[in-house]
């Protein structure tokens, strides 16, 4: 039986899917982790106010650690098999999903999003996934808070000893008996009216937003930064598919 043949095995997938939750609580068990800003999404909590999380695909992995138990939140998935693999792992820790992409269920997707923040649900996305440029936010995220009236929050975590797979993403492991931070940025609204340049000043600010946490937290921790995708790499990855529209985003001609 080939390895493609054996991840497509929903036993095996099951099985190595809880096997990666228990290797985050190892982690986070083992560690020595301390928040920053923690104050931020605290009053979100505290007032029961949804907003949305967004995180760099890259710096996915300790990410439920970052909040809240008993606080619902759903994250957007893509419906390739990463994103039914990434379903499996996070329900380990009581996190919901919504699968979709601008390609494949983008308006259902956007629906759902939109569905689960008038309920009161919290909406988590990783605004450079799923496939790229890496640490570049696309549109969808800025739309979604648009058409909601959500607030964004940025976060991310950083770690001590860690190993950086060589992915699109430059996907950060964790390593266990390691210093820690989960780190949290200030809150970036999008108005209702907010014009075409308004929605692309946005869209900045998560990005920069995210990056200036996540290059801090790295510091904090004694790790150099990983840099976003060049103009050119990130030119090159958005032709491949057009991976970076979320739902919500307009469909270019071609």
């Amino acid at each position: 039986m080939t390895a493609k043949r054996i991840l497509q095995n929903d036993f095996v997938i099951n099985f190595l899917c809880g096997l990666g939750a228990l290797y985050i609580r190892f982690c986070f068990v083992l560690g020595r982790w301390r928040v920053v800003n923690e104050h931020i999404p605290k009053r979100f909590w505290d007032e029961d106010t949804p907003f949305i999380l967004c995180f760099w695909h890259g710096r996915l992995l300790m990410m439920p650690y970052c909040w809240r138990q008993g606080v619902p939140i759903r994250v957007l998935i893509s419906q390739h098999r990463d994103g039914h693999i990434l379903a499996r792992t996070v329900s380990h820790f009581g996190i919901l999903t919504i699968k979709g992409s601008s390609s494949r269920g983008g308006h259902t997707a956007l629906r759902a999003v939109l569905t689960a923040l008038q309920k009161g649900e919290n909406i988590g996305i990783t605004p450079d996934g799923p496939r790229g440029p890496r640490m570049r936010a696309s549109s969808g995220i800025v739309k979604i808070a648009q058409h909601s009236g959500a607030p964004i929050l940025p976060a991310t975590f950083a770690v001590a000893r860690r190993s950086i797979l060589s992915s699109w993403d430059r996907f950060v492991v964790a390593w266990p008996f390691s210093r820690g931070i989960i780190a949290w940025g200030e809150p970036i609204t999008v108005a209702r009216d907010a014009n075409e340049a308004s929605q692309e000043t946005a869209r900045r600010q998560v990005e920069q937003r995210l990056n200036e946490i996540t290059c801090e937290a790295d510091r904090l921790c004694g790790q150099v930064e990983i840099k976003p995708a060049e103009a050119v790499e990130a030119s090159k990855t958005k032709g491949a598919g057009n991976p970076k529209r979320f739902p919500g985003d307009r469909e270019e001609a071609s």
